[in-house]
């Protein structure tokens, strides 16, 4: 089985034998809560620091948290924390400009892509930019070094030739590669992937968890990723978070899941989760 290479950034050797990143944490959450107003509680007490480098793998059941989690730290759940923080910026309480700000440092990933169907590769990889771009952006203009970069981009997620494609003529994987060129576009503190591989094929799967790993290792930029599929975490991510009703049950390096651990986390047995 193959295993991540090592990030580019300072680390240590955990007596698990796995990275430990010696870098300040992009995220920092502590004692998470995040309770909707029919009084509904969708995560309890959770807690993660994610640091450069690294890719951190959320699983359980939909219906866990994993989301939550996600829309907490994009100030998009109601949440309250000790600490909520990326790149050293608080995420509760933050309004207007400064959640704006926040947000533009959170390269989010989504299950079913949210391209424009319509528009080429290259526009939707450029939509990504649209803070950056400033007033330029109401008129659908982007600067000529935004778009070289966005073809840069495009070359670096093998899609340089699908440039000026529609997005919907592009297969599941291509797109979702258009996604993360998009994500990268903003030239995000940290990437949040939503379920990225649940609608792509085995073989698409790994080809896009491999590119996030490459991302993470050799740009310093952590991706958090929520999966169902274990051996997909297995193979592709540093250390993991199992979350069951919200609360955070088990965590580690990867190297440290076991299949007991995966029949706790899903109550069935693990071949049921890993194929």
């Amino acid at each position: 089985m193959s295993r991540p290479d090592t990030p580019l950034v300072s680390t240590q050797q955990t007596s698990s034998g796995g990275l430990l990143s010696l870098e300040p944490a992009v995220l920092a959450a502590k004692e998470l809560t995040v309770t909707y107003e029919n009084g509904f509680t969708a995560l309890t007490g959770f807690t993660l620091d994610v640091r450069p480098g690294e890719i951190v793998s959320l699983l359980g059941h939909s219906g866990s948290g994993k989301s939550t989690f996600m829309k907490a730290v994009t100030g998009m759940a109601p949440a309250t924390a000790t600490q909520l923080s990326v790149a050293g910026t608080e995420v509760i309480g933050a309004h207007g400009a400064q959640l704006r700000a926040v947000r533009s440092d959170i390269g989010y990933v989504f299950q079913h892509f949210n391209l424009v169907p319509r528009l080429s590769a290259l526009t939707n990889v450029l939509t990504g930019g649209l803070h950056a771009a400033g007033p330029l952006n109401r008129l659908g203009l982007f600067p000529r070094a935004q778009r070289v970069r966005a073809l840069e981009l495009l070359d670096r997620v093998g899609l340089a030739d699908q440039a000026n494609n529609r997005a919907d003529s592009l297969s599941g994987g291509q797109q979702q590669r258009v996604a993360i060129a998009r994500a990268l576009m903003q030239d995000p503190k940290i990437i949040l992937a939503d379920e990225p591989v649940a609608s792509l094929d085995p073989r698409l799967a790994g080809s896009v968890l491999s590119l996030m790993r490459q991302i993470a290792h050799e740009d310093g930029i952590p991706v958090v990723v929520s999966l169902h599929v274990v051996e997909l975490a297995r193979r592709y991510t540093d250390r993991f978070v199992a979350l069951d009703a919200g609360t955070a049950t088990h965590r580690g390096s990867i190297t440290e899941l076991t299949d007991d651990m995966v029949s706790s986390i899903y109550g069935e047995d693990p071949i049921n989760v890993r194929a």
